[in-house]
């Protein structure tokens, strides 16, 4: 593999991560394209070839309005993510699109202290090169456990 190719995705994949850990929630629909594809989704129902997911959202424009009613219309305990992710893994590399793997970790932050693991599994994506920059055209987040335990307020 690319060696630049390897350090510019992890590149983007900790700037993913910090940028949510920091609660920058608006720039999160910034590491998409346009038409990018944004799901949370079961391992179990990923496996089973089924579609239905916690969050799914078709353009970067939906991520945009979660973001704002995130922001503005829910109500949910106030907490943080902290996400730790492995090195990125190559799967595919098809006319332009790089395809990757990385498992992730995130632990949930109450605001009193409290600290527990939310989410384990991995992230699928698709990955393409516009403008000198990487941005995903599809992320798919497979989480390891039949359901997530509380409202899922905050991307993963």
């Amino acid at each position: 593999m690319d060696y630049e190719l390897q350090l510019r995705v992890q590149d983007l994949m900790s700037r993913y991560a910090a940028s949510l850990d920091a609660g920058r929630y608006e720039e999160w629909p910034e590491f998409f394209t346009e038409d990018a594809c944004y799901k949370i989704i079961s391992a179990e129902n990923y496996e089973r070839n089924l579609p239905l997911g916690v969050i799914d959202c078709d353009s970067r424009a939906m991520m945009e309005d979660r973001v704002m009613a995130l922001r503005q219309a829910n109500i949910f305990e106030d907490h943080r993510y902290r996400h730790v992710v492995s090195l990125p893994s190559l799967i595919g590399n098809e006319k332009g699109v790089v395809m990757f793997e990385t498992a992730y970790h995130v632990a949930r932050i109450m605001r009193e202290g409290d600290t527990d693991l939310f989410s384990t599994g991995r992230y699928l994506d698709r990955i393409v090169e516009r403008n000198g920059q990487f941005l995903f055209t599809e992320r798919l987040v497979v989480f390891d456990s039949r359901r997530i335990d509380t409202l899922l307020v905050f991307p993963i």
